[in-house]
């Protein structure tokens, strides 16, 4: 009997273990999120799945609607405080039942079904708006936008003012507002689905989704930082992916032609980063250790170009190095001097240079020589660089009072410009094809002409090499200052790497 029972007893203990493996196995993994669940009285249980292959959010969920004086739906959340910029992709999938079935951002002050709260919403007939209710159980209110179809949502938090930017993927923003809504500092935050039909259940898909966490007011530019998230995005699909992050600023991600590794800048020094291995390794750039984010690599890929600051010389001073790292070359004399292209056949720089008080363009041999000066318009000239084919340099000027992107013959002649001011455009990279041109876009109403901040509401666009047609929005970032500043197109002119910024404690997850 007493060899029975022990039996008995290790059978049993091999059941519970058989039972709670399993149980312990399948916590799931939430991306970004700290929980999900059906809010409401819902009469289908909703579900929410990251997938960890290609980083998207689909959920699916039933509801009468999110409307009048409570709601049922399913919400995807996690908890933050503070000010907050949430951002996605999203869509809804299938023909659906209900017209006003919707997907979008939700933030509440609780999980209860008439809990006051705010959405931007898309629906299903393309009707795109600002939902709130204002207080528990008082009726939903709504601003509806002028753009319908989009699904391309962002939803700001800044104090009780929350802001929706909405577009179609490709366009700009369209922008809605709504003041003194107090949900309380720390509310729920997430995506939700409703089927607006209780008998049905709606699914949808997000993808790019990013939460960021804003510079507060009282940042010190150049004294203060934000984290960073190194991103890589498909230039065809607008597919984003957080490869790195770094919990300091690094800043202007250059791609090496064998397309195997990124180099930055972060804290005065260059890092490599290994995009096989996913690691960051410093690079050996000698006495020269306050870099700046005005850093270029050879076309062939042997040599980097510096740009460092140095006081007793009047600012950045441009040095060479030899890509596996070494002692570096002084190449200007005086400063600032601050390198953006490298000519295909090595034999030239071409950077912007403060002389007698007036910043231009400047060519200089790549062992050192005479600078030649290619621009003398009034007003700021910045980010030069070359054609692959050596023709043109493309480069940004405010000579017009705005800031936009034009090109010259690589002897200075020609100048012309090649956008037309809808917005401050900065540092135009060409693509390695020859066939396109990359830029980052600041809004009017956060920057001067001639500044180009950290920290703010910016696009990556791009135009045919010909300049003929409008510009596309292939990304909508929280950033700006050490983006896009170098070359940052993938050899195969199919990828690119930018940096976006975010406050350490909503950094974004790297996605393996």
């Amino acid at each position: 009997m007493k060899t029975l029972n022990l039996i008995l007893l290790a059978c049993v203990a091999s059941l519970s273990l058989l039972t709670i493996t399993p149980l312990l196995a399948q916590k799931q993994n939430l991306g970004l999120f700290d929980g999900h669940g059906d809010i409401g009285d819902v009469l289908k249980p909703g579900s929410a799945v990251y997938n960890t292959q290609n980083h998207t959010y689909e959920l699916s969920g039933s509801g009468y609607n999110v409307w009048f004086d409570h709601d049922e739906f399913h919400f995807m959340w996690k908890r933050l405080k503070g000010d907050f910029i949430l951002y996605t992709r999203a869509s809804l999938l299938g023909k659906g039942v209900d017209p006003h079935r919707k997907v979008g951002w939700m933030v509440r002050s609780s999980l209860d079904g008439k809990s006051a709260h705010i959405n931007a919403v898309e629906h299903g007939d393309g009707l795109t708006s600002l939902q709130f209710r204002r207080t528990s159980g008082a009726n939903t209110e709504e601003v509806r936008s002028k753009l319908t179809g989009a699904d391309v949502i962002q939803l700001e938090r800044k104090g009780n003012t929350y802001t929706m930017r909405v577009a179609k993927f490709g366009e700009p923003f369209v922008t809605e507002q709504v003041s003194d809504l107090n949900l309380g500092d720390e509310v729920y935050v997430g995506l939700f689905i409703g089927s607006h039909n209780k008998d049905v259940l709606e699914r949808g898909v997000f993808r790019d989704v990013r939460i960021s966490v804003p510079a507060h007011d009282g940042l010190i530019p150049y004294r203060d930082y934000l984290a960073s998230n190194l991103e890589i995005l498909d230039v065809t699909t607008g597919n984003r992916q957080v490869i790195f992050n770094a919990p300091k600023s690094i800043q202007a991600p250059n791609w090496t032609p064998d397309g195997k590794t990124l180099l930055y800048n972060g804290d005065g020094q260059m890092y490599t980063f290994d995009l096989a291995k996913r690691q960051s390794m410093p690079l050996n750039t000698g006495e020269v250790k306050n870099n700046n984010n005005d850093h270029v690599l050879s076309f062939d890929g042997k040599m980097l170009g510096l740009s460092s600051g140095v006081k007793e010389l009047g600012g950045s001073i441009i040095y060479t190095v030899p890509v596996t790292g070494g002692s570096p070359r002084q190449i200007t004399p005086k400063g600032p001097s601050y390198l953006h292209g490298w000519s295909p056949d090595k034999k030239s720089l071409v950077f912007t240079g403060s002389r007698n008080n007036e910043y231009d363009i400047y060519r200089v041999p790549a062992a050192g020589g005479d600078e030649v000066r290619l621009t003398d318009a009034k007003g700021l000239d910045d980010g030069p660089e070359y054609t692959p084919d050596g023709k043109y340099i493309y480069f940004n000027s405010s000579r017009t009072g705005t800031m936009q992107i034009w090109r010259m013959k690589a002897d200075g002649s020609q100048q012309e410009a090649i956008t037309n001011g809808e917005f401050h455009d900065w540092f135009p990279h060409i693509s390695p094809d020859g066939k396109w041109i990359l830029f980052l876009s600041f809004l009017k109403e956060e920057v001067k002409p001639d500044d180009h901040p950290f920290y703010k509401h910016v696009y990556l666009r791009i135009l045919p090499i010909s300049g003929e047609g409008q510009p596309k929005v292939i990304a909508y970032i929280y950033g700006g200052q050490g983006t896009i500043n170098t070359p940052s197109w993938s050899p195969d002119s199919k990828r690119v790497a930018f940096i976006s910024n975010t406050a350490v404690s909503s950094i974004s997850p790297v996605e393996k």
